[in-house]
């Protein structure tokens, strides 16, 4: 008995605790205790399972209640405590009310013929009833009738004739061993859960990802399709070949030309067939469901005749004379007596055998050679149980097209010219025979072992039927096909069974001569059971195709989600018309059974794979009913799935790998927005954590060293990205390759500002995927943002996948804020990446780079290689141009010589570390003057240290520094904008007035005025006149290095520089000021570029040397 616990009143009085149980009425509002005195608690109960409270409906999210309910349920002070918890999370009782009386009814065959059936508002009103099939019902005969079909009747004796009895075991012992282990792992699955409607493709889809789930979900549906063109040319051939062959409309007046006139006769008739079977499941699938039973009688009552039959021959063989020429088969269809010659009133007359091989009815007619040469053979074509056949059919007898059916123990006299054989009324093989081919055609029967699992929404206890129905059913056919070689190979002649139509027994069909007690018993019964197979592929088909499209994985299969009102799928049952004619007009079954069997060992292959592996990952979700199953035997069940479609048909196999991969790369690619848990996500996961621990082991070898990137972006108030031609970079820069962390930063608390953050990351990651930026998403809120900034660059990644670059964009209006936090950041930046022992991209003039979707033409990539940097200046142009944007692009390098140096040398040398390096490169030596060269490295140390004292000497507090810091930076840049002739138009183009020609023309008037400048802003101490000196070489350095890029790098692409490194002394304020006036001054260095080419600026430190070295 069920065991189950209530609820229970217990009231205090003056006793103590009242234990006597009270009515299950769950505080229902006539209970006469009160609820402020009385407290719940559970009682042991073994009555049938009710819950709920009483009232008619629950307050809580997880049944979508009203506002206005929620206020009236939980008004008692006993969950007063969990009041603010039912805002988001149902009560205990309502969460078991709702999944007792959970019900799974399909919307499938069912509900579709309920909808037919009833019309108007009352059908939405009709109670839905529970499924009520069970195992017998539901799994264990649907699957029988789906396994057992048109190969066995068709094709069974032509194998065991063709392989032999031993080869013909070994077949049906794979095919079902295949079937045996793909159904342990299906129960496995399908008892991990409630499996609804949707069989296989939903195990598979929600075991193994949309991808997967949708790559096989499809090929099961051509599987299934062209398991309906089978059935359909199964029987056409019946009804042509032994029911009416008198039906034919072509009719071939040579031997040579019955094939052709075969198959555009099952052609005709085919397409007629499935025109007729399609209005008949569009019309209403009841008519299908009421004529299944009939289907099924048929089968079973055909296995029972056969039986019957082997049983009758072991005592009373039948009497099917067959007649040999020789050792050769004769088609028995245009004479009655097995004879040349017989005596008619004493006199010797010829037969109609003798007209069919002699040119005339005389007795010195000139006849053929080999009819001249041997006699004629009457043998019984089932010779009985006992007669002992069975020593002659345990090998096969492979042979090509065209192979005469020679029974090799009759005495032959071979003739001397064959070429007349194939004109005369021989059995012959209509196609090349071998193992392999077998393989293939004889897999389709053990197919359908889905029936059960299809049908899942239908059955009383899924997690039991399943199992067990399927698995008898699967032990029941193969005892019947391990049996029926057994007995065809020991009752019946092998050339008999080497017959494939039966011509050799007046066009009867050979399995129907051995059964009892009639031929037309199993013509019959396999002519329906191929007629009701048929029906159920066009029906299930079309619905396992709507099920794929509504599911919405395969975006441009959306429209064969729709159909009738009543959900019938009219547009997939269109195309599945249309994918079943291709099978028609291939018009022969032996070819269009590989094919199927090729997608439905890729569905079996792939439930394997699913349940093993779930097991290996050991999901905590994966808990299975079913017990009896192991990964080793998934594994197993997948290997043999592989090795049956390779050995079916290797190139079959690859067309069907080709299908699903491409299936998948495009639900890949269009990006599947499922999730499902799926098993392949697990796989990634624990590939990931192995992949992360072995990285964490050692350092990367500089082999192996590549940019990783931590994009820093800048957001707009609106959290939109304020750069996105950042992000466009980067993904030049990247080409997918290694890591790359989009990170920005919200000012703020989490807790005030989540929504802003999930807000700012769906913008990120929409601009990621706009920009084609593979990668990472990360959007912090700090309390300021050099925090944030701070933290992104210490902790973003994991493991051994951390970045080793840092990408930003230069602050373009840093210079014009009167905040000093705004350039504080940039230069805190700077300082924690230089700590971090990271290279260091700023991007200026950001918004001008291109896009992904320009192409550059032939232009150049600049590297003006001033401070050795350990070789990313170089590596970057080689990983730039791998992209499409820049692949037209050459790649420059200039480097600076002192006059002392031996130019011509320095550029053979560069060359040829160049040529080790194995970058194409043009090298090319600017000549300076030493003092100049002297300037420009000096400013790092002097003009800082003169600075710092300077302001050290001022004793001012720290606003009064930053506020005379500002002054300087005023003046400063009041001196250099006095050499522009107009203002600027807009922070993005503040340096977008200066060309080569106005610099030329004007360096030699301004001179004056800037030297001017120059000691205004030097008045400010009388002690530092000395200085003034100085600062002119590096004015004059930085005029004169501007004057050599313009002139060089003036119609480049792009230009990369070095940029200067922060102060080493990190104590004082007044170093990030004067370190802002040192990039300031580099700004100032860079105007005239960053004009007229994009520009990237590159800083790389001590401990990235040797690896970028390496990695170029």
């Amino acid at each position: 008995m069920s065991e189950r616990f209530v609820v229970v009143r217990v009231g205090q009085d003056d006793d103590g605790v009242k234990n006597d149980p009270v009515p299950d009425s769950g505080g229902a509002e006539g209970d006469s205790i009160d609820p402020q005195d009385s407290v719940p608690i559970l009682e042991y109960s073994r009555e049938p399972n009710r819950y709920g409270d009483g009232m008619p409906k629950e307050s809580s999210p997880f049944i979508n209640n009203t506002d206005h309910d929620k206020g009236n349920l939980y008004d008692g002070k006993n969950m007063a405590l969990f009041e603010e918890e039912m805002d988001s999370n149902p009560m205990v009782s309502s969460l078991l009310n709702k999944l007792a009386n959970y019900t799974n009814l399909t919307q499938g065959v069912k509900e579709h013929e309920e909808a037919d059936d009833e019309e108007g508002p009352a059908r939405s009103k009709k109670p839905v009833k529970s499924p009520a099939l069970g195992t017998l019902i539901g799994v264990y005969l649907p699957c029988l009738q789906n396994i057992l079909g048109v190969i066995l009747f068709l094709r069974l004796t032509w194998i065991v004739g063709t392989a032999g009895i031993m080869e013909s075991l070994a077949i049906v012992v794979m095919t079902c061993s295949c079937t045996m282990l793909t159904a342990i792992s299906m129960s496995a699955i399908a008892t991990n859960g409630v499996v609804p409607a949707g069989g296989s493709y939903y195990m598979i889809s929600r075991s193994l990802g949309p991808e997967f789930g949708g790559a096989v979900g499809l090929c099961f549906y051509l599987g299934t399709t062209f398991a309906g063109s089978m059935y359909i040319l199964g029987t056409i051939e019946i009804l042509l070949t032994y029911i009416v062959p008198s039906a034919a409309i072509f009719k071939a007046e040579k031997k040579e030309n019955e094939p052709e006139a075969l198959l555009n006769n099952m052609r005709v008739y085919g397409t007629c067939c499935l025109t007729l079977m399609s209005l008949v499941v569009f019309v209403g699938v009841k008519y299908v469901n009421k004529l299944a039973l009939v289907f099924l009688a048929c089968v079973i009552l055909s296995i029972l005749a056969i039986y019957a039959g082997v049983i009758k021959t072991a005592f009373e063989p039948p009497d099917f004379p067959i007649c040999l020429l020789g050792n050769r088969t004769l088609q028995n269809h245009n004479f009655d007596q097995c004879l040349k010659t017989m005596e008619v009133d004493n006199v010797t007359v010829t037969t109609k055998l003798w007209s069919l091989f002699c040119d005339s009815p005389d007795l010195n007619a000139t006849c053929n050679e080999y009819f001249t040469l041997n006699n004629v053979t009457v043998i019984q074509g089932i010779p009985g149980l006992t007669s002992g056949v069975i020593r002659d059919n345990i090998w096969g007898d492979y042979g090509p097209k065209g192979m005469l059916v020679e029974n090799k123990h009759q005495v032959s006299e071979p003739a001397a010219d064959t070429s007349q054989d194939i004109y005369m009324p021989y059995v012959a093989n209509d196609i090349t025979t071998f193992f392999t081919l077998l393989v293939g055609i004889y897999f389709p029967s053990v197919t359908g072992i889905m029936a059960g699992s299809n049908r899942s929404g239908d059955l009383r206890d899924a997690q039991k039927s399943i199992p067990i129905g399927t698995i008898m059913a699967i032990a029941t056919t193969t005892f019947i096909y391990i049996s029926s070689v057994i007995l065809f190979g020991a009752c019946i002649e092998g050339v008999v069974l080497r017959d494939k139509f039966g011509d050799s027994v007046k066009g009867n069909l050979v399995i129907g001569i051995l059964a009892w007690p009639s031929p037309w018993v199993i013509v019959i019964g396999s002519f329906f059971s191929c007629c009701g197979a048929g029906l159920q592929s066009l029906t299930g088909a079309p619905r396992l195709l709507q099920a794929i499209a509504r599911d919405g994985i395969v975006p441009f299969l959306q429209v064969f989600g729709h159909g009738k009102a009543n959900g019938e799928p009219t547009w997939a049952l269109l195309l599945t018309g249309g994918i079943c004619e291709i099978g028609i007009l291939i018009a022969s079954l032996d070819a269009v059974a590989p094919i199927l069997s090729m997608f439905f060992l890729m569905c079996y292959l792939f439930v394997n794979l699913a349940c093993a592996l779930q097991t290996l990952l050991c999901t905590p979700n994966w808990r299975p009913r079913f017990k009896f199953y192991h990964w080793a035997l998934s594994f197993l069940g997948a290997s043999l799935c592989v090795s049956l479609m390779f050995i079916s048909s290797w190139y079959y196999a690859l067309v069907a790998m080709l299908i699903a991969g491409c299936i998948y790369k495009y639900i890949e690619y269009r990006g599947a927005e499922k999730e499902w848990g799926d098993g392949i996500r697990g796989l990634s996961l624990n590939a990931a954590r192995y992949a992360l621990i072995r990285l964490e082991e050692a350092p990367p070898h500089t082999k192996n060293w590549r940019p990783q990137m931590l994009v820093l972006l800048n957001l707009e108030s609106d959290h939109t990205v304020k750069h996105p031609r950042l992000l466009s970079f980067c993904t030049q820069l990247k080409a997918g390759k290694g890591l790359t962390i989009v990170g920005s930063v919200l000012q703020g608390t989490y807790m005030t500002k989540e929504d802003e953050v999930k807000k700012a990351e769906q913008n990120v990651k929409s601009s990621m995927a706009t920009e084609r930026t593979k990668g990472f998403c990360h959007v912090v809120a700090s309390s300021n943002l050099r925090d944030g900034f701070s933290h992104l660059i210490q902790t973003a990644g994991l493991g051994g996948m951390k970045h080793n670059t840092v990408l930003m964009a230069w602050p373009g209006t840093w210079k014009q804020s009167n905040d000093p936090v705004s350039w504080k950041n940039f230069i805190e930046t700077v300082r924690e990446t230089t700590a971090a022992n990271q290279a260091l991209l700023v991007a200026k003039n950001v918004d001008s780079f291109p896009t992904n979707t320009d192409r550059l033409g032939e232009g150049t990539i600049d590297v003006w290689w001033i401070v050795h940097d350990g070789g990313l200046l170089m590596l970057l142009p080689f990983l730039l141009r791998q992209h499409k944007v820049w692949r037209k692009c050459k790649m420059r390098i200039f480097t600076v010589a002192n006059m002392d140096d031996n130019s011509i040398q320095m550029k053979k040398d560069l060359q040829m570390f160049l040529y080790h390096l194995r970058l194409d490169a043009e090298v090319e030596v600017v000549e300076m003057h030493d003092s100049d060269i002297s300037a420009f490295t000096y400013e790092k140390t002097l003009v800082m240290e003169q600075r710092s004292q300077m302001l050290k000497q001022m004793q001012l507090s720290r606003t009064e520094r930053e506020r005379e810091a500002q002054l300087i930076h005023d003046r400063n840049t009041a001196s250099h904008a006095a050499l522009n002739d107009k203002p600027d138009t807009g922070p993005d183009r503040v340096h977008m007035t200066w060309t080569k020609d106005k610099f030329l023309s004007e360096r030699n008037r301004n001179r004056s005025e800037v030297n001017m400048g120059v000691r205004d802003l030097f008045n400010m101490k009388p002690e530092w006149e000395s200085l003034n000196q100085s600062n002119v070489r590096r004015m004059h350095t930085a005029v004169k290095l501007n004057e050599v890029v313009v002139n060089r790098s003036q119609g480049a692409h792009l230009v990369l520089l070095n940029m200067p490194g922060p102060p080493k002394n990190r104590g004082g304020d007044e170093n990030c000021i004067l370190f802002k006036d040192k990039c300031q001054f580099y700004s100032t260095f860079t105007i005239y570029v960053s004009r007229i080419v994009h520009c990237l600026v590159g800083h790389v430190y001590p401990k990235l040397t040797s690896n970028a070295s390496s990695s170029i």
